[in-house]
C-alpha cells in the first residue's frame, strides 16, 4: 500500500526548507546543501505533490516562487487546488496544466496568472515529473519564471511583422498591377486589375466612366471621354460622386448602406447600378467606396469597390521574397483603403498616357494624312502609290510622293525624302509637296522648278534638308510618253522594259536648297509596257545591306518582276521592305499595252495599302478591291465590294491608327486582310429592332469564310470571298484562329 499522506519537507512559515538535523552524514550535508542552493536560486521554484485522487498540493517553494507570486509561503504550502484560484491563471494556462498533469510528462507552459497584489504577468512554468519511490503521491518540480518583458517584445514584433507583411502585400498588388499595365492596349487590362482587386482586397471592384451616362469600362483608351456637365456648388452638395468627377484631388468618398443617392444624380445612378452586386454578395458589408482615377490635369474614371465586412483575409502569393508563402493575411479596413488608392493612382497615370498617345498618335495621323495626296485616276496611265511610316517614329515622317494631273497631257510626279521622322521633318516635307505643286503648274520642265523651289526654300529657311525628284510624263502620240526629269540629290527612278531596266540618273543636283547654279533636265521615252519606279531609299537600305547593294538588288529583282499591272509589280518590289528601317515610299507607273499579254500567269497577285482611319477610307478600299478584281480576272465584284466594305467600316468606326489593307488572289478565291491597332475582336451581334449597328459580321458570314488573329499591339481581320455556290461556310475557333486549315496565311 503507499502512504497516505505526502512527503514533508517542513511546513513552517519561515523554516519550509530546513530539513530536522539528524547526525550529520555525508548525504544529509549534500541534502542541505542542495536546499539552501534551491532558495537562494533567482527563478522560482516549487514542488507539488499530486495525489492518485487527482488531489495536489504544493510541498516546498523557494524566496523566488514567493516573490513572484506575491503570495505568503504559508498560503502557497496549504492552499493547494485553490492556488489555481488564487493566481488567477488564464483559462488556456490552467488547461495545459490539466493535460501536464494527466500525461505524467514534462511541459512547458506560458500563462498569464496573478499576484496577490492584484498585478497581472506573464509566467513560464517548466513543469517535470520527479522518480519518487512508489507511491499515491507523485512528485512534480516546476520552475516559474516572469517573462512578461519577453512576451510583450513578441508581441510587439508580431505587430512590426503584420505591418510590413500588410504593407508588402499592398506593393505586391501594386506591382501586379503595374505588370498588367505593361500591356495598356489589352481589350479587358481593368478588368483584369478589378480581378485582382477583387480576389486579394475587397468583394468587388470596378472602373467606370461618365458619358451620356455611367458605363463600366474594360479597356483603358476604348471608352468615352468624360462629359463635362455644368454644374452649380448646390448639385454638388447633392452630388458626391459628380464633386468627385469634377476634381483633381485623391479621396474616397464612402457612400453608406441603405443610402440611395438624390435622384437624378451620378450618385444614385451609380448606386442603382451596384445594387444587384450588393444584393448577391452577403460578405460586402453594404457601403461603397468610390475614388477618382486622375490623370494630369483631369479625373479620367472611378474607381469604385465593395469592402468585406470586418479585416480581410488576404493571401500573398507568388512573391517568394516575402518569406511567408501562401500565408492569409487580415488586412484591415484603413489599410483597404490605401491598396485602393494605390492601385487607383497608378491606372489614372497608365490611362493619361495612353490617352495622350492616342491623340498624338492621332495629331500625327491627321498630319501624316493631310500631306499625302489622294490617289486619282490618270487617263491613258496605271498608277500605284504606297506609302509606310517607321512604326517606331509615331507614324509620322518626311517621306512623300505627289502624282498630279496637270493637263489632259501630262502628268507631274514627285517623290522625296526630308531628313527626320518628327513633326517637324512632317512639316517641311508639308512646305515642300506645297512648294512643288506651285511651281508644277506653270509646265516648265523639271529642271526650272526645282531651281525656283532652290531659290523659294532659301529665302523660307526651312531647317530640314531634303531630297527629290521631279519628273512630267507627257503624253506622245496614240500610247508613248516622254518623260522629262530632275534630280535633287535623289536616288534614280528605274524604267523598266521587259526584262531590261535603265537606272535614270541624268540631270543629278544637290539637295534642296543647294542648287544655286541651276538645274539640269534629262529625259527618256516611255512606251506601251514600260514600267517606271519612283522609290525613296527606306526601300533598299538596310543596317546589314549597303546603299549599293540594296539598289543592285532592286534593280534585279525589276527585271524579273512581269505583273500585269502597277500594283502587281509594286507588290513584288515591296519584298525588298519586308522589315522596314526607315520611312518607305513607292510610286509605280505602268503605260499599259505592249507585252501584257506574255506575263507570267504564276506571279504572285498581291496587293496592299495603308489607309487613314476615316469614312473616306471605305470608299477608296472598295475601289482598289474593284481594280483588284478586274486585274485579276474575278468576276464577283460585288459580293467582294460588299465585304470589304463592312470590314473597313468596322476598322474606322472601332479601331484606331492607320489601317492596314491587304488583298490576294489564292486561286480559289480573294483573300482580303484590314489591320487596326485595335486589339478587341469583332463582335457578331444579335439582330433586335432597337439596336443600330453591329450586324456587318452577319453580311459577311453569308459571303466569305472569316476570322481575326493577333498581329503586334492589333489584330487583322481576314475573309476569303467564297466564289463557288454552295461552298461550306469556314469554321473558326474559340480564340478566333480560323479552323479552316486552307483558310489562314501569314501577313505579308
Amino acid at each position: 500500500m503507499g502512504n497516505s499522506a505526502p512527503p514533508t519537507a517542513g511546513v513552517g512559515e519561515d523554516d519550509a526548507l530546513v530539513l530536522p538535523a539528524p547526525e550529520p552524514t555525508g548525504d544529509l550535508l549534500a541534502a542541505n546543501a542542495a536546499l539552501t542552493v534551491l532558495r537562494q536560486l533567482p527563478d522560482g521554484v516549487i514542488v507539488v505533490a499530486q495525489h492518485a485522487d487527482g488531489s495536489w498540493r504544493v510541498l516546498m517553494a523557494n524566496d523566488a516562487a514567493v516573490e513572484l507570486s506575491g503570495i505568503s509561503r504559508t498560503r502557497l504550502l496549504q492552499g493547494g487546488s485553490e492556488l489555481l484560484r488564487l493566481t488567477g491563471i488564464d483559462e488556456k494556462g490552467a488547461r495545459e496544466l490539466a493535460e501536464a498533469f494527466a500525461g505524467g510528462r514534462a511541459t512547458r507552459v506560458t500563462a498569464l496568472v496573478g499576484r496577490a497584489d492584484g498585478r497581472r504577468l506573464w509566467a513560464e512554468l517548466d513543469l517535470s515529473p520527479l522518480d519518487v519511490p512508489a507511491s499515491d503521491w507523485k512528485l512534480w518540480a516546476a520552475v516559474v519564471r516572469d517573462v512578461s518583458a519577453q512576451v510583450e517584445n513578441a508581441k510587439l514584433e508580431q505587430v512590426r511583422l503584420d505591418i510590413e507583411r500588410r504593407a508588402r502585400l499592398a506593393l505586391s498588388i501594386v506591382a501586379r498591377v503595374s505588370d498588367l499595365l505593361q500591356e495598356p492596349d489589352s481589350a479587358d487590362v481593368l478588368r483584369a486589375i478589378a480581378d485582382l482587386v477583387t480576389r486579394q482586397v475587397v468583394a468587388w471592384s470596378g472602373f467606370f466612366v461618365l458619358g451620356r451616362e455611367l458605363e463600366e469600362v474594360e479597356a483603358i483608351v476604348d471608352h468615352p471621354d468624360v462629359r463635362r456637365r455644368r454644374v452649380s456648388a448646390e448639385d454638388l452638395a447633392q452630388d458626391p460622386v459628380l464633386d468627385l468627377l469634377e476634381g483633381t484631388t485623391m479621396r474616397t468618398v464612402r457612400l453608406e448602406p441603405g443610402e440611395t443617392g438624390v435622384p437624378g444624380t451620378v450618385t444614385a445612378e451609380l448606386l442603382e447600378r451596384l445594387r444587384p452586386r450588393l444584393d448577391e454578395m452577403p460578405s460586402a458589408e453594404g457601403s461603397v467606396l468610390v475614388l477618382p482615377v486622375l490623370g494630369r490635369q483631369r479625373t479620367l474614371a472611378l474607381f469604385v469597390a465593395l469592402p468585406h465586412r470586418g479585416p480581410t483575409a488576404a493571401r500573398i502569393s507568388g512573391v517568394p521574397d516575402l518569406g511567408v508563402g501562401e500565408e492569409a493575411i487580415a488586412i484591415l479596413p484603413d489599410e483597404v483603403g490605401t491598396v485602393l488608392e494605390l492601385v487607383a493612382r497608378r491606372v489614372g497615370m497608365a490611362m493619361d498616357n495612353a490617352q495622350l498617345y492616342v491623340r498624338e498618335h492621332t495629331l500625327a495621323e491627321t498630319l501624316q494624312r493631310s500631306m499625302l495626296p489622294e490617289q486619282a485616276d490618270v487617263p491613258g496611265l496605271d498608277v500605284w502609290t504606297y506609302y509606310a511610316p517607321n512604326v517606331e517614329h509615331a507614324q509620322v515622317g518626311g517621306d512623300w510622293y505627289d502624282v498630279v494631273h496637270l493637263d489632259e497631257e501630262t502628268v507631274a510626279v514627285v517623290i522625296g525624302d526630308v531628313v527626320g521622322h518628327d513633326v517637324e521633318a512632317a512639316a517641311a516635307m508639308g512646305q515642300l509637296r506645297s512648294v512643288v505643286r506651285a511651281y508644277a503648274q506653270e509646265l516648265v520642265d523639271p529642271g526650272t522648278v526645282l531651281g525656283r523651289v532652290d531659290s523659294l526654300v532659301t529665302g523660307m529657311r526651312i531647317p530640314r534638308t531634303a531630297s527629290l525628284v521631279y519628273a512630267t510624263l507627257s503624253r506622245r502620240g496614240e500610247d508613248a510618253w516622254d518623260l522629262a526629269y530632275s534630280r535633287a540629290g535623289h536616288l534614280p527612278a528605274l524604267l523598266v522594259r521587259g526584262e531590261e531596266v535603265t537606272t535614270l540618273d541624268g540631270a543629278g543636283g544637290p539637295l534642296i536648297g543647294f542648287g544655286g547654279s541651276g538645274r539640269a533636265t534629262a529625259r527618256a521615252e516611255v512606251l506601251p509596257g514600260d514600267v517606271l519606279v519612283f522609290y525613296t531609299d527606306g526601300l533598299v537600305e538596310r543596317r546589314d545591306r549597303g546603299m549599293r547593294e540594296g539598289l543592285e538588288a532592286l534593280v534585279e529583282l525589276s527585271s524579273a518582276v512581269h505583273a500585269p499591272d502597277a500594283a502587281g509589280v509594286g507588290e513584288e518590289l515591296l519584298q525588298l521592305a519586308d522589315a522596314p528601317e526607315d520611312d518607305v515610299a513607292v510610286v509605280v507607273i505602268r503605260v499599259p499595252g505592249g507585252h501584257d499579254e506574255n506575263h507570267d500567269g504564276a506571279a504572285p497577285r498581291r496587293r496592299r495599302w495603308q489607309l487613314p482611319a476615316d469614312a473616306a477610307s471605305i470608299g477608296r478600299a472598295r475601289h482598289a478591291v474593284r481594280r483588284a478584281c478586274e486585274a485579276w480576272g474575278i468576276t464577283d465584284v460585288g459580293a467582294a465590294e460588299l465585304v470589304i466594305s463592312e470590314l473597313m467600316a468596322n476598322a474606322v468606326m472601332h479601331g484606331w491608327g492607320r489601317i492596314g489593307l491587304r488583298l490576294q488572289a489564292t486561286g480559289d478565291g480573294l483573300r482580303m486582310e484590314v489591320e487596326d491597332a485595335n486589339p478587341a475582336p469583332p463582335v457578331t451581334r444579335e439582330h433586335h429592332a432597337s439596336r443600330v449597328g453591329g450586324f456587318g459580321m452577319h453580311i459577311v458570314d453569308r459571303l466569305a469564310d472569316w476570322g481575326w488573329r493577333p498581329a503586334g499591339g492589333g489584330k487583322v481581320v481576314w475573309a476569303r470571298l467564297r466564289l463557288e455556290p454552295g461552298k461550306v461556310e469556314g469554321v473558326r475557333s474559340e480564340n478566333g484562329r480560323p479552323g479552316n486549315p486552307g483558310a489562314e496565311a501569314s501577313g505579308d
